[in-house]
């Protein structure tokens, strides 16, 4: 992908978004690439079938890579790599080394190891990232409804959606993810929050479920409807997905609490949003886990040896998505399910500035893009 720069734009570093396959995690990047008013050129990669899926072990590498399907990594190297995820960071820390540490890597989320080669870590409240200089933590995640589409989805779903009865409440499934677990009994338990929460049997229910969401959960809800809702069920190929319809349309929300892209696209939106936690799984395994990285990164005493466990990718700085439901709560933002709901505040947004300026200080004494 080539790209013509004018004089003004010479002195400007040279910047590389390298991303992978996750739209949401190319979204945040994008934003941020955005918001440097800087020459930007993508890398997409693609990635071999194993690793689709499955984690590959982390080390700066391109073993990982479909080389022929993804966008070519050659000389000469940018000045700037914006990166997120495994995969892509993986990539990432190969380009640095290939440039001789010339290039500097900023990865928005938690690096899985290498973490002091990472110029900059744009963390987000859902990991527990150490306290170091290289690190800035946001307040919220960078992710927000792509406005465009938004607007398409006003102009389709409109009409539609005008004529449900009010209140309109849109509720978003998610799916399963570590440590959480959503079957059929989590269902149930779901559909009888919603029952006790005030107000939910007024107007209209519209249930939507995703790609993730497992066939026994949305077969419960389709035998345990309520009376006042409709239920949409994702699948493969079809064209009629109202989720921006109902971003556009919706009075209010109920997302499940795996879905940091659905939970804060909502909270950005300004829209009274309650959040059902999903419930943990019964794993023994999985709390001593917990147990042990809340003690390794959590207490002064022991975060050395979290740190340089961490460090070898003998353990992982943690998500804990309760952090992150607890953030918006705190801030107004949302209820938990079974609470009534609340009018949000408007929406001071300054962690972008923050992790723009961040980044530009990386660059504060480079006159040049040198493209060697």
């Amino acid at each position: 992908m080539s790209t013509t720069f004018n004089s003004a734009e010479r002195a400007a570093p040279r910047v590389w978004l390298v991303i992978g396959d996750k739209l949401g995690d190319n979204a945040q990047v994008e934003i941020l690439a955005k918001a440097l008013g800087w020459p930007v050129e993508s890398r997409n990669l693609r990635f071999r079938s194993q690793y689709i899926y499955g984690k590959p072990r982390f080390r700066p590498s391109l073993y990982h890579l479909d080389r022929r399907a993804s966008d070519s990594l050659e000389p000469p190297w940018p000045d700037l790599v914006l990166t997120i995820g495994r995969r892509p960071s993986m990539a990432a820390l190969w380009i640095k080394r290939q440039s001789g540490g010339r290039t500097k890597v900023v990865i928005v989320g938690r690096p899985k190891r290498y973490f002091d080669e990472f110029d900059l870590v744009v963390g987000t409240p859902q990991y527990r990232l150490p306290d170091r200089q290289n690190v800035v933590t946001l307040d919220l995640p960078l992710m927000r409804a792509d406005m465009q589409r938004l607007e398409q989805g006003k102009k389709d779903w409109a009409g539609v959606m005008n004529d449900l009865p009010r209140p309109l409440t849109a509720v978003l499934i998610g799916g399963q993810t570590r440590p959480f677990r959503f079957d059929g009994e989590a269902a149930e338990e779901f559909l009888q929050k919603l029952s006790q929460t005030p107000g939910l049997s007024e107007g209209t229910l519209y249930i939507t479920t995703s790609r993730r969401t497992p066939r026994a959960v949305g077969e419960t809800l389709a035998r345990r409807l309520p009376s006042n809702a409709r239920l949409y069920r994702w699948e493969s190929g079809r064209d009629d997905n109202p989720y921006f319809g109902l971003l556009a349309c919706a009075d209010r929300f109920v997302v499940t609490g795996d879905s940091i892209s659905m939970m804060v696209e909502v909270a950005r939106l300004e829209r009274p949003l309650a959040i059902y936690p999903l419930p943990y799984r019964r794993s023994p395994i999985v709390s001593l886990y917990e147990k042990m990285t809340d003690l390794l990164h959590g207490r002064e005493a022991w975060r050395w040896l979290g740190e340089f466990l961490s460090d070898r990718g003998l353990i992982g700085y943690p998500r804990r998505l309760p952090d992150l439901h607890d953030r918006l709560v705190r801030q107004g933002r949302a209820v938990m399910l079974g609470q009534p709901f609340v009018q949000p505040p408007s929406f001071v947004d300054q962690d972008l500035d923050r992790a723009a300026a961040a980044i530009k200080q990386l660059f504060s004494s480079l006159p040049a893009s040198s493209g060697s």
